[in-house]
């Protein structure tokens, strides 16, 4: 008769709390690694892919839509919100990315200027008196001016300071949106200089100028900033920092963001920083002359002319005042701003959109009149404004 075999399987006892919360951390650790893995590779395809489409050299450009312009040929565009604001000596309109007409707001402007922020913007009639504020929804105040308008600033919560002109003695008055009078400097020319430039910080607490002095014999410049906050109620005028700069004149000044502050010379830029009380604490010396100038709230840039005198180049700078990027550009471009992380040029009919490592993503020619040319929503798509028409246009190789 045949013996049986022994067995050696043994049954397993029950496994101890110990035990199971050791097994279930294991199995949590190993999926949470093989998460992070496929995270890690899905993000670094996006990453690539982002990287591949957007530093990408360009040598088509396909026109996606056309609508047909109908209105006056002395529009002038510029990017505010999702849309595009359209203004013209008759007024403001607001446009979605179909060209369709959101609102539009009659004016009477002679000669107008803009100045755009994130959540405003305002139109004013230089030489005149009359003043526009709006937000995306459209009117949000207006009013007339005592003296005439020179030039405009306005901060998000729709606070405006004005340069208003009268001879030797100009004022600057910043209001709210419905015009009343906030705060009233009269600029005594003599002691201070002509004020050449203006900008306001985000919050409106903050307004810095430039003046342009000229009275004793010697041209020099000052950069006063002004707080009409906490920090500014108890000084002269609400002045919190100036500072004079001998031999240069400074046509720019603006805010980066909430606590940096740029000022542009003839041949330098000048770094501010401080939220409440701005002071220097950067000078960057340019050698070649400056023809334009741009900025966002990361980048400084510049369109210099060549030292040998044969071209151009433009160069971008970070808020530390570091240069990051210099290149050669074709041809002479006066009309120029930046997005993100292009650079967006055009002149005539020609555009050109470089980023901020150099890549020339396209340079062509559009066969019309180019008035603004602004990034629209998805990839390597622009909407370009004309005498005549507005164009949806795609990058394709």
């Amino acid at each position: 008769m045949a013996r049986k075999r022994k067995s050696t399987l043994k049954a397993a006892g029950p496994l101890s709390m110990e035990e199971i919360n050791r097994l279930t951390r294991k199995y949590r650790t190993a999926r949470a690694k093989r998460n992070a893995t496929i995270l890690f590779f899905l993000i670094m395809v996006v990453a690539g892919t982002y990287m591949l489409i957007t530093e990408h050299a360009y040598s088509k450009v396909y026109k996606a839509a056309s609508y047909t312009k109908t209105s006056s040929d002395n529009n002038q565009y510029v990017a505010f919100h999702n849309g595009i604001v359209r203004y013209s000596r008759n007024g403001v309109t607001y446009l979605n990315h179909k060209n369709k007409e959101l609102w539009i707001q009659s004016g009477q402007f002679k000669n107008p200027i803009i100045d755009v922020n994130k959540k405003v913007f305002a139109i004013a009639d230089c030489g005149g008196n009359s003043v526009q504020i709006f937000d995306r929804k459209g009117l949000k105040g207006e009013f007339e001016t005592t003296l005439p308008v020179e030039k405009i600033s306005i901060s998000n919560q729709g606070v405006i300071s004005i340069i208003l002109k009268n001879g030797n003695t100009p004022y600057i008055v910043t209001y709210d949106s419905s015009g009343n009078i906030l705060v009233e400097n009269e600029v005594s020319v003599g002691s201070l200089g002509y004020p050449t430039a203006l900008d306001m910080s985000e919050d409106g607490t903050v307004l810095a100028v430039t003046y342009l002095d000229t009275g004793s014999g010697s041209l020099k410049s000052k950069v006063i900033c002004y707080n009409f906050g906490e920090k500014g109620k108890n000084k002269t005028n609400h002045i919190v920092s100036q500072k004079e700069y001998d031999e240069e004149i400074m046509p720019e000044i603006y805010f980066m963001d909430k606590s940096n502050l740029v000022v542009v010379s003839d041949h330098s830029f000048i770094i501010y920083s401080g939220k409440d009380v701005p002071k220097k604490k950067k000078e960057v010396t340019l050698k070649q002359e400056i023809q334009s100038t741009f900025h966002t709230s990361k980048y400084i840039g510049f369109i210099l002319l060549k030292e040998d005198k044969t071209g151009y180049e433009v160069c971008l700078y970070n808020k530390a005042g570091k240069q990051i990027m210099c290149k050669d550009i074709k041809g002479e471009y006066s009309n120029v701003s930046m997005t993100g992380s292009e650079i967006i040029m055009y002149e005539g009919s020609r555009y050109c959109v470089i980023t901020k490592t150099g890549v020339e993503r396209v340079n062509k020619d559009l066969g019309m009149n180019i008035l603004s040319v602004i990034p629209a929503n998805g990839i390597n798509k622009y909407w370009v404004m004309g005498t005549n028409e507005l164009r949806v246009v795609y990058l394709v190789r």
